[in-house]
């Protein structure tokens, strides 16, 4: 007997044969049939491949490592702020992780103040007292050279405070722990500028110090 080979149907071939089948239909109407079994066809394929799609990239997101979050040790300010800190000890004589620093503002100016956090640790107080006590005279002089090595930029602040020199006093004052600088005018610019560069060096030093005259 000759051999018979079977012929797989094809979705669209199925289709074909269902609508053929119908002798009822006429031949326009077998057409239609054909041509809305085919659009149907056509749709089922396209959604699939959309849904297909959709997960492909679900998973390539789901693959994509989660950004980490950077460290406070490893972060630009950070950094700026320990450097910060290594210069204020070269320029101030003292350490400034064993000292607290505060920045005041006032109706007539501010005041600087640095404390010992040991109320022990007398050398440095003496060394902050010796510190404070430079930049009085310094200040006064219009040598600002101390905070602008220190901040590695001039603060804000110091242009008018130089310029304006002979109408703000400053005054060393001891305290416990340490000292502190009183700053004083009656010129509404030049209080403008000392409230400026105590600003500064409350974000500088992160002192957390209030922004506002006290």
């Amino acid at each position: 007997m000759p051999s018979q080979t079977t012929r797989r149907l094809t979705p669209s071939m199925s289709l074909q044969i269902n609508c053929l089948e119908d002798r009822k239909q006429k031949p326009w109407q077998t057409n239609a049939c054909l041509s809305r079994h085919l659009c149907q066809t056509r749709l089922t394929a396209a959604l699939f491949t959309v849904l297909f799609a959709v997960v492909l990239s679900g998973a390539a997101l789901a693959q994509q490592p989660t950004p980490t979050t950077q460290s406070a040790e490893s972060s630009p300010m950070h950094g700026d702020h320990s450097s910060m800190n290594d210069r204020g000890e070269k320029g101030m004589g003292f350490s400034q992780t064993t000292t607290t620093h505060h920045f005041f503002l006032r109706s007539d100016g501010g005041a600087i103040q640095v404390e010992a956090n040991d109320p022990k640790d007398t050398a440095t107080r003496d060394t902050i007292r010796t510190h404070l006590t430079h930049i009085a005279h310094a200040f006064s002089e219009g040598d600002f050279d101390i905070p602008m090595f220190v901040h590695d930029t001039p603060p804000p602040g110091v242009p008018e405070m130089k310029r304006l020199k002979n109408k703000i006093t400053y005054t060393f004052k001891e305290i416990p722990a340490g000292g502190r600088v009183l700053i004083s005018t009656t010129d509404p610019e030049a209080l403008g500028a000392i409230h400026k560069f105590l600003t500064f060096q409350i974000d500088e030093h992160q002192t957390h110090d209030p922004t506002s005259v006290r």
